[in-house]
C-alpha cells in the first residue's frame, strides 16, 4: 500500500496551517461529488470540524460518513474504490452504515464520471498489476485457489447448509420467514429446470462449486460432470456425494478451456465472471462445443451497467485488488453477442438483482455471528474479518443500487449447428 501523508499527525501548530491550505482543495473535490449526485446525499463530518450536506437534492439514500483524515479524499481520488477501502481499513473514514454510501454510489455510477474512479499512475500499475493476475490457465488457477481455497472450514461457518456460494432466489416479497436454503434451492431448480434435461441425461458443470447442484441434479437421476479448479472444492464434492449415497457424479481439476465430450446441457453458476473479457470467446466455445444440437445451457451470471462497463473495464476496482484477482463482472450485450456468433440463442433471461444484495446481507449476519462467536479458524486474523466484513457490505450496496445485476439465461445450441 502506497503510503499517504496524514495531515493531522504533524505537531498540532503545523497541523492547523496546512489544514486551513489543504480544506478548501478538498472541498473543491467535494463540490465534484456534490455536483455528480442526482439523488441521495452524504451527511459528512470533516477533518476541519464542518458539517456538510452532499448532494441531497432529490430522494434517494443518505449515510452517515465521518471523515477522519483528509487523506481519505486523497486515497479516493487517486485510487477510487481501491483507494477508498484502504481509507477505512487504515481508519481515515467511518460509517455506522457503509451499504447506503455503497448504494448512493451505484445509484450516481453515471453522473459522478470520475469523480470516485482512480486516474493518473495509480490506475496505470493497478492495471498493470491486474495484467498480471489474468486468466490464463496458472493464472486461472491461482486466482480460484486465492478465492475458493481460503478453506471449506471458512466458507461452511457462514454459507447456507448447503455450501451455495451464489444468489439465492427468494419468493417475493422477500421475507424473513424464508430461509437463505430453501432461496437457494429455489435458485438451483431454476437452473436444472432450464436445461430441460430428464433422468439418465448427462450434463457438464462449469465451476461446479461445493456440489450443491451435482447433488440436486444427482438426485433427480442426471448425471452430472463437474469441473473445477480448487482442490478444495473438488475434495468437499466428492466427499458430499459418497455420504449422500448418490452416483453420477465425477468432478475434475479441469480448465473449461479443455472440456472434450458432448452433453445434453451445460450449467454454469456465476463462474464466467472469474474468466475475464479477454476469455469469454474461449469460454463460450467451450459451452458451444460440449453442446450437442438443440442442448441447453444454463447460465447465472453478474453484469455491470454497460453505460459504465468501459470505465470498470479499464480499471482495477476494490474486489479485483483485494478479494478476487482476475475476476469481471459481465457487459451483457457484448456477452450476448459473442453467444450468438456462435451459434447459441439468447433466451428467457431473467435478472434479480435485489435478491443478491438480499442473499449479501443474510451472509454478513452469519458471518458477523460467527466471528462474534469466536469460531473462525484461527488463521484468520483480524484484518482478513475486516475485509470481508467489507466486501460483503460493498456487494450489497452495488446490487441495491441497481448498475450490477445478477441474472439468469438459457442458451440453445442451434439444431444446424455442428459439434466440436
Amino acid at each position: 500500500m502506497t503510503a499517504v501523508p496524514a495531515f493531522d499527525d504533524v505537531p498540532s501548530e503545523r497541523a492547523t496551517t496546512l489544514a486551513r491550505f489543504v480544506a478548501p482543495i478538498f472541498h473543491r473535490l467535494l463540490d465534484r461529488i456534490d455536483a455528480g449526485l442526482e439523488s441521495g446525499g452524504i451527511e459528512a463530518s470533516l477533518p476541519d470540524g464542518t458539517r456538510r450536506l452532499i448532494g441531497g437534492r432529490a430522494p434517494g439514500p443518505l449515510p452517515i460518513v465521518i471523515v477522519h483524515r483528509w487523506r481519505a479524499l486523497v486515497r479516493l481520488a487517486t485510487a477510487g474504490s481501491v483507494g477508498w477501502y484502504e481509507g477505512w481499513a487504515a481508519g481515515d473514514w467511518s460509517s455506522p452504515d457503509p451499504v447506503p454510501l455503497f448504494e448512493l454510489f451505484m445509484r450516481n455510477r453515471v453522473s459522478l464520471g470520475t469523480a470516485a474512479r482512480s486516474g493518473g499512475f495509480a490506475r496505470l500499475s493497478a492495471r498493470a498489476w491486474h495484467w498480471m493476475r489474468r486468466n490464463h490457465r496458472s493464472g486461472s488457477r491461482r486466482n480460484i485457489a486465492a478465492h475458493y481455497d481460503l478453506g471449506n472450514d471458512f466458507y461452511e461457518l457462514w454459507l447456507d447448509p448447503g455450501l451455495t456460494y451464489s444468489s439465492a432466489i427468494f419468493a417475493e416479497p422477500v421475507s424473513e420467514a424464508e430461509t437463505l436454503e430453501q432461496a437457494q434451492a429455489t435458485k438451483l431448480l431454476a437452473i436444472l429446470d432450464r436445461t430441460g434435461t430428464k433422468p439418465d441425461d448427462h450434463i457438464l458443470e462449469i465451476g461446479c462449486g461445493w456440489g450443491s447442484f451435482a447433488e440436486l441434479a444427482a438426485r433427480a437421476g442426471v448425471a452430472v460432470h463437474g469441473l473445477t479448479l480448487s482442490i478444495e472444492q473438488q475434495r468437499q464434492v466428492e466427499a458430499r456425494i459418497a455420504d449422500a449415497g448418490l452416483s453420477g457424479v465425477t468432478v475434475a481439476l479441469t480448465d473449461y478451456r479443455d472440456v472434450t465430450g458432448t452433453y445434453d446441457a451445460v450449467a454454469s453458476i456465476e463462474m464466467v465472471e472469474a474468466v475475464g473479457e479477454q476469455y469469454w470467446p474461449a469460454y463460450l466455445d467451450a459451452v458451444a462445443r460440449a453442446l450437442k444440437p438443440g442442448g441447453r445451457a444454463a447460465l447465472q451470471y453478474i453484469s455491470i451497467d454497460d453505460a459504465i462497463f468501459d470505465a470498470y473495464s479499464t480499471s482495477v476496482d476494490f474486489i479485483q485488488r483485494y478479494v478476487f484477482p482476475g475476476g469481471m463482472l459481465l457487459s451483457e450485450p457484448r456477452f450476448r453477442a459473442l453467444a450468438e456468433a456462435r451459434g447459441l440463442a439468447w433466451e428467457d433471461r431473467r435478472g434479480f438483482g435485489l435478491h443478491y444484495a438480499e442473499t449479501c446481507r443474510r451472509w454478513r449476519a452469519s458471518f458477523d455471528t460467527v466471528v462474534a462467536q469466536g469460531r473462525l479458524p484461527a488463521r484468520l486474523d483480524a484484518r482478513f474479518v475486516a475485509l470481508w466484513r467489507y466486501y460483503l457490505m460493498y456487494c450489497e450496496g452495488g446490487f441495491r443500487g441497481g448498475g450490477i445485476d445478477v441474472a439468469q439465461v438459457t442458451l440453445v445450441k442451434r439444431q444446424d449447428q455442428a459439434d466440436g
